[in-house]
């Protein structure tokens, strides 16, 4: 009952609507961030935290509408069949303590967790790296089930699909550039394993 209420205020922004009915479909999803964790990776703690630092303020209301239509999108990390999912987060990401130190290390501790799920390969790009090949920002690259994939790009409240085939080739091929830059899955592990025990 109480999954069905929240299912009912699910309700993501008009400009974010497109990608996520594509994200429910897609059997492959690729992520580079450079400046948060991926919303799929998220902690509830975190995403509240990151709503309520928002500029110009969101009202409470707006607050758990968000909150819930975020931690709605997680359904698809448990679903079956999962669809694959690979992200490469910046280091300075993980040492930023949003929301502070306890909900940091949640955090911290949930990507770890999902890191060793079978359908999740996470990396970490470390900040002293001399050659980067993700300098235009963020992005995501995902693949929806039977149909070509497609690049997504979100800025300031906006956003963009990209469909073109010649664009999502070229965003496919800088995302394996910056994952091979970033460090290997078990490099990746322990330096988020040592940051929690440094907390």
């Amino acid at each position: 009952m109480e999954r069905a209420k929240a299912k009912a205020r699910v309700r993501h922004p008009a400009w974010f609507r497109d990608y996520a009915r594509l994200e429910r479909e897609a059997v492959e999803i690729n992520f580079y961030n450079c400046h948060d964790i991926p919303g799929l990776f998220q902690t509830e703690r975190r995403i509240r935290a990151l709503y309520e630092m928002r500029k110009p303020l969101l009202d409470e209301e707006t607050v758990e509408q968000r909150v819930v239509s975020r931690l709605a999108r997680q359904d698809i990390l448990t679903q079956w069949p999962p669809p694959m999912i690979t992200a490469v987060v910046e280091e300075v990401v993980l040492q930023r303590p949003l929301g502070e130190r306890d909900v940091h290390r949640e955090q911290l501790e949930q990507l770890l967790r999902l890191a060793r799920l079978r359908n999740v390969e996470l990396q970490v790009m470390p900040t002293g790296r001399t050659q980067h090949a993700g300098m235009g920002g963020s992005f995501i690259l995902l693949t929806p089930k039977g149909k070509p994939q497609l690049g997504y790009v979100e800025a300031q409240s906006s956003s963009r699909l990209v469909t073109d085939a010649e664009e999502a080739r070229i965003m496919a091929a800088r995302y394996g550039s910056i994952r091979a830059q970033a460090l290997t899955m078990q490099e990746s592990l322990a330096l988020i394993e040592k940051m929690v025990a440094e907390l």
